[in-house]
């Protein structure tokens, strides 16, 4: 009687807790961005590993007018690294391996294996090439690619800095450490996968990819142009544990719970993955939300792209996955965010951009910097349009839709310029940042 009683308890304050979510404002959040074709994809809320909310936007497949469902299936691209870094603490808790390893004892033939620890590849801190950054690419990720295939291109690289110098994001990192967690296993990656976290995490939608079946619920991927246009697949075998997950929200929000409920690895080990060094911790970063702690991982892969969050105070999950992107991601995030813990927020309006003339744009143009990451921001223009170039990270152009403000949907990025002033102000997420012209 005493049992029934607390389990009846603690189902009234869950139910009670659960009410405080604003559902109708998150309704009205992708129903904007469903009616405006500005994306695709789903989004699970779950507090303690229970779900609260759930939406789904768009088509699954296009051209055969399926529906995404709560159930459909997207390719979660680097959120899988999350995913690998936990079976690699978990092998080092185990005494399989340590941070201190050296890629030498798999892969000599790397440069600079002798100096390359476990540790510097999960925290992108090897200097490895970005194999993915290879300029033949999108030609050989298209077809099967054997290990050693991948690896001979990877040892012919040149190195980019010297290990620990510094933090730089390298797919690499995560393909060598699939390899190493297989040689450990002796198994295949999925199979790891499969028996470390998809059925201790109860995930009954999560997988390692392969081709995709539009048939069996997963998602085709798009890009906009005059409309969605479908796009090309990454064959599973190159990625590997750098990006190969499928997956849908509500499972990818249940497997971040789980790992911060310390039911994959130790608080000790978790604490490690959390040690964020240049922006970079273990399969784990921080987002642009100074309300509240958190970390998560994004992911990209054709035209899928996801992000997930974890808040440790409230254990709160928020996993969105999409396989259309016109609104960023990060903007999404920082929106559900917000309307879940009742702050002031500001449905997308969508504004039509305005045609300024090029000689107009050269008023913002320069090197701006700022006391936060990316430090150095440079303003070029191509014509009429106006491209932010961020020191160490991401080149994209951003449209006008008021005097001196611009901003980019998909990279989630307002800009307002005080030419007079010589400075601007950038405001990602949830933070802002003021950076002076020089």
């Amino acid at each position: 009687m005493i049992k029934k009683i607390l389990i009846i308890a603690f189902l009234i304050s869950y139910t009670i807790n659960a009410q405080k979510i604003n559902k109708a404002k998150l309704d009205s959040l992708f129903s904007v961005i469903d009616h405006k074709n500005k994306g695709m994809g789903s989004v699970s809320v779950l507090e303690n590993g229970i779900e609260i909310y759930q939406h789904t936007m768009g088509y699954a497949d296009l051209k055969n007018k399926v529906k995404a469902s709560h159930n459909t299936k997207y390719r979660i691209g680097s959120i899988t690294k999350t995913f690998t870094a936990t079976i690699i603490m978990q092998l080092i808790e185990e005494k399989k391996l340590s941070l201190g390893t050296f890629l030498s004892d798999y892969f000599p033939k790397i440069p600079n294996a002798d100096k390359i620890t476990i540790k510097h590849l999960l925290k992108h801190r090897s200097g490895l090439y970005n194999i993915t950054n290879d300029k033949d690419f999108r030609k050989w990720m298209v077809v099967p690619n054997t290990r050693q295939q991948m690896l001979d291109r990877i040892e012919k690289k040149e190195i980019q800095f010297k290990p620990d110098e510094k933090g730089k994001y390298s797919n690499t990192n995560y393909v060598l450490l699939s390899y190493i967690a297989e040689d450990i296993e002796g198994k295949s990656y999925a199979e790891i996968l499969k028996s470390r976290i998809i059925i201790p995490c109860h995930l009954k939608n999560t997988y390692y990819g392969s081709k995709i079946n539009s048939k069996e619920n997963e998602a085709l991927s798009y890009h906009m142009d005059e409309e969605w246009m479908l796009q090309p697949e990454t064959d599973m075998s190159v990625p590997i544990g750098a990006g190969a997950i499928v997956s849908t929200s509500k499972d990818v929000a249940i497997f971040y719970h789980n790992l911060f409920s310390d039911k994959l690895v130790s608080k000790e080990s978790l604490l490690k993955m959390k040690d964020l060094e240049d922006s970079y911790g273990m399969g784990l970063v921080q987002f642009p939300y100074d309300h509240k702690e958190n970390f998560g991982h994004s992911g990209g892969i054709d035209g899928f792209q996801s992000v997930a969050i974890y808040v440790p105070e409230d254990k709160l999950s928020i996993s969105y996955l999409s396989n259309g992107v016109i609104l960023g991601l990060t903007e999404i995030l920082v929106g559900v965010a917000n309307i879940y813990y009742d702050l002031e927020y500001k449905l997308p309006e969508f504004k039509p951009a305005l045609h300024l003339k090029t000689e107009e744009l050269d008023a913002y143009l320069g090197v701006y910097k700022g006391e936060e990451p990316p430090f150095e921001i440079t303003m070029t223009k191509e014509d009429t349009t106006l491209i932010v170039n961020a020191k160490n990270g991401p080149t994209f152009p951003v449209e006008s839709h008021a005097k001196n403000k611009f901003q980019s949907n998909r990279a989630g990025v307002h800009i307002e310029f005080f030419p007079e002033q010589n400075k601007m102000i950038l405001q990602l997420g949830g933070k802002k940042a003021e950076f002076k012209r020089k």
